[in-house]
């Protein structure tokens, strides 16, 4: 309703503006900027009345791994990264890396952050799944094109007051010495940490706090979130959608195909809905894809009931 209002008055300031822009140039500047913020808040409330999961207002904790491709593969697995952080910090998102696990040769085999925001679980879930990349490799001298595939897993952040069972006897706690950011303690002493929660062989690891103590509060955190999804899994039956983002990460899987070469296309295989400003996409500019799929999902929703 709030929203609703302020689209309300800033409609009647811009009515104002459109009498006074015909003689002052100033005022007509001034309308531009407000007709393209409205527009762009108004689009952003579009695809947010689309989300309304018992957890989809809640911050994202998400998971990268690189896939087949090899050394390709863990360069896509960092650019897909890069992809999410800036789209969320055009958000105006917070994003905070947890883990990190360099490649051999270069980008990620993992990566596991957290993005803290408004709608940030519902809708970063809408980019759960394998993504495809093809493009001539900047690893091979022969300059042959290469296909390559990274996945992406999300998990609802879980608030306090939402229990979790985990039991102490069902976790394998282990301690090594980072690899990450941190400076030079994190590369003296073994503060990472990595926790199996043995009936589920969930593993969740934290390496970029300055501490054991830290990283084993953030890494807990991370697995109860996991685990409330999987039980959420359970309570809504819909194992045989969510099975469908969790797929090998190789060819024929992937949720979305982005394309360099021969030509520049990015292409969801969900929505069918495509672009080719391929830089865009991969700086960040990823809305128009959540959007599309959210009304897609919701119209598979609706025939399905009906």
């Amino acid at each position: 309703m709030e929203k609703q209002e302020k689209f309300e008055t800033l409609i009647s300031d811009a009515e104002v503006l459109i009498e006074f822009s015909e003689t002052d140039p100033e005022s007509a500047v001034e309308l531009e900027k407000l007709i393209f913020d409205l527009e762009k808040e108004v689009d952003a409330a579009e695809i947010e009345a689309l989300l309304s999961g018992p957890t989809d207002a809640n911050d994202a904790i998400c998971s990268i791994q690189s896939g087949a491709g090899g050394t390709d593969a863990q360069d896509w697995a960092q650019m897909l990264l890069r992809m999410y952080i800036r789209w969320a910090e055009n958000r105006g998102f917070k994003v905070e890396i947890i883990d990190e696990q360099a490649g051999s040769e270069a980008g990620l085999k993992s990566a596991t952050f957290r993005v803290e925001g408004e709608y940030a679980y519902g809708l970063l879930a809408s980019e759960a799944g394998v993504h495809r990349l093809v493009r001539i490799s900047p690893f091979n001298s022969g300059g042959s094109r290469e296909t390559s595939f990274a996945s992406l897993f999300v998990s609802p952040e879980i608030d306090e007051d939402i229990e979790v069972e985990i039991n102490d006897k069902d976790l394998r706690i282990d301690t090594y010495r980072s690899s990450g950011a941190g400076g030079q303690h994190v590369n003296v002493t073994d503060s990472a940490v990595r926790i199996t929660h043995l009936p589920t062989n969930i593993v969740v690891t934290c390496q970029n706090q300055r501490s054991q103590l830290q990283n084993r509060v953030v890494a807990m955190k991370v697995l109860r979130s996991k685990l409330y999804e999987l039980e959420l899994e359970k309570r809504l039956a819909e194992s045989a959608e969510l099975e469908a983002n969790k797929q090998d990460i190789s060819f024929g899987s992937q949720i979305r195909n982005y394309v360099l070469h021969p030509y520049r296309l990015v292409k969801d295989t969900r929505t069918k809905f495509e672009r080719s400003d391929v830089e865009a996409v991969l700086d960040g500019d990823i809305d128009d894809f959540i959007k599309e799929f959210l009304l897609f999902k919701k119209s598979s929703q609706t025939s399905s009931t009906n």
